[in-house]
């Protein structure tokens, strides 16, 4: 068996333990940290911000760690730290703790812990790289609609403090020996060719010398870097402050905590299909027609978001939330390889992860102030959809250069 499939399966279970990072697990504790320790949404929500800004500088640090270092040695870290910040979370008194705790979670879990996990699966497979990613996303998908209700559970039954620890305990006993025992460097190292093709064989070996290697300073003087981070951007911020104030959404509708928990079910189902969907056509399809789809995905559902009614509109809600961050998760994992290849790739995602968690910042204290300026998120949501609807119009086209040449 090629070594690259076990790369997958512990690269996987690191992206699944990013969820205590993630907004989606984050937004379960909110409700809980503004009664215990008596601040407001908005002010959470500035906390979210700066916490999230402090922790994304340490990325392209990181991405540069990764490439020099190995990802083995990178994960180690990572893990253990993000256990301890875990812990910290549960233990939070004050405002000050708290943007620490959120420093902490966002960088070494949201930012470093995925890095590594989607960089070590993207360097050990090129043909393949869509289908790798794509079940890495499946099992995001997977703990993204299972992890919400497990963590309701653990807060109903030992409260939100203890329920973060054994957050933190979890991430110590999966991905940390894990992660140190099974993540290695480039398959080349070790005689083998990406995506588990025989050393030499001709198409493997094809693939391999066109492809090439941008360093992150050529990657970022091209259109096609910046029209992918913009594209992202827009999904990981305006993503990201509809799933961190979803409870306050869904109830602004009139909808039950319950039902709130039931459209990630829905979320989790169609982001697990539009990952795999998504990776199997990357190759076959341009990224930017791909990236578009995503961004009308975004902007429905910002519009969505601010009219929803009735029980029954959770379903398509939940289904064009996943849609997007199923397409997110592939498109993200995959085009940076895809279009500046593997050497370098570390560097390049660090400044890109950079962008996404600066993004995933600025989206939920955007959705706060104009819920508290406006008494309603509706305005809000609709005018943000602006920006991703036009650029997801303009994709289509243009024509960018990837890695081996080809204009895709």
């Amino acid at each position: 068996m090629f070594y690259g499939w076990l790369i997958v399966a512990a690269g996987t279970l690191g992206v699944m333990m990013t969820i205590p990072g993630q907004t989606t697990g984050v937004s379960i504790f909110i409700d809980h940290l503004i009664a215990d320790l008596g601040i407001t949404r908005s002010s959470v929500s500035t906390l979210y911000l700066f916490g999230t800004l402090g922790g994304s500088f340490v990325l392209p640090f990181v991405g540069r760690f990764i490439d020099r270092r190995g990802p083995r040695l990178a994960v180690s870290g990572i893990a253990a730290a993000f256990a301890l910040a875990c812990v910290w979370m549960g233990v939070v008194q004050d405002a000050i703790m708290l943007l620490i705790g959120f420093m902490l979670v966002r960088a070494l879990g949201q930012g470093s812990l995925s890095l590594v996990s989607m960089h070590v699966i993207a360097i050990w497979f090129v043909r393949r790289r869509g289908l790798a990613i794509g079940i890495a996303g499946v099992g995001m998908a997977l703990a993204t609609a299972t992890f919400p209700t497990i963590i309701e559970v653990l807060i109903e039954g030992v409260g939100w403090r203890s329920a973060y620890m054994l957050l933190g305990l979890l991430v110590a006993l999966t991905i940390l020996p894990i992660g140190s025992l099974v993540f290695r460097e480039r398959p080349e190292r070790y005689g083998l060719e990406p995506d588990g093709y025989a050393d030499g064989a001709a198409v493997a070996a094809a693939e391999g010398r066109r492809e090439r290697h941008y360093t992150a300073a050529e990657a970022q003087r091209t259109m096609t870097f910046w029209l992918f981070v913009a594209g992202l951007f827009f999904a990981s911020a305006l993503g990201t402050g509809l799933v961190f104030h979803h409870y306050s959404i869904v109830a602004e509708g009139g909808l039950e905590r319950t039902d709130a928990a039931r459209a990630f079910l829905y979320f989790g189902l169609t982001s697990a299909f539009a990952n795999l969907a998504t990776g199997a056509l990357i190759t076959r399809v341009a990224p930017r027609y791909l990236l578009s789809i995503m961004l009308l995905a975004l902007g429905g559902s910002l519009v969505f978001a601010g009219y929803l009614s009735g029980p029954l509109a959770i379903v398509p809600y939940g289904l064009l939330l996943g849609l997007r961050v199923g397409m997110f998760s592939s498109l993200q994992g995959n085009v940076f390889a895809y279009y500046f290849g593997r050497r370098h790739l570390g560097s390049i995602k660090g400044w890109v992860a950079t962008a996404l968690v600066v993004g995933s910042a600025l989206g939920p204290l955007l959705f706060a102030l104009g819920y508290d300026l406006l008494g309603s998120y509706t305005l809000t949501v609709v005018l943000s959809a602006l920006p991703p609807l036009a650029l997801a119009l303009v994709l289509p086209f243009l024509r960018l250069v990837r890695a081996d040449g080809s204009v895709r």
